[in-house]
């Protein structure tokens, strides 16, 4: 078992998820594109980009290759990511009276 992430990881690993979701939104695309994108699985992308997981370099060049970036975007000092629970709601059409 890995040792626990030190307070520095932390801080990367959520400016990483800040720039992934930064770029992630910035492209339009959904978790779920960039999943398929990546071939990773939702949940580990979803996990990566609130900051949760110590990624792999491996990793961190099929995000960046996914969006386009070098991988240093993905490392570089930002903002952490906005976490949201639940769907995100939908805009729901007015019915039509006739």
């Amino acid at each position: 078992m890995p040792a626990p992430p030190t307070p520095r990881t932390q801080q990367l690993m959520l400016q990483l998820g800040g720039n992934l979701q930064r770029l992630r939104l910035k492209r339009g695309l959904t978790q779920e594109h960039l999943a398929e994108l990546t071939g990773l699985d939702l949940s580990y992308a979803q996990r990566v980009e609130r900051g949760e997981i110590n990624l792999t370099v491996g990793s961190l060049a099929v995000f960046a290759d996914a969006l386009g970036v070098e991988p240093g975007a993905l490392l570089r000092a930002g903002k952490p990511p906005v976490i949201k629970r639940g769907r995100p709601k939908t805009k729901r059409k007015a019915a039509r009276r006739v």
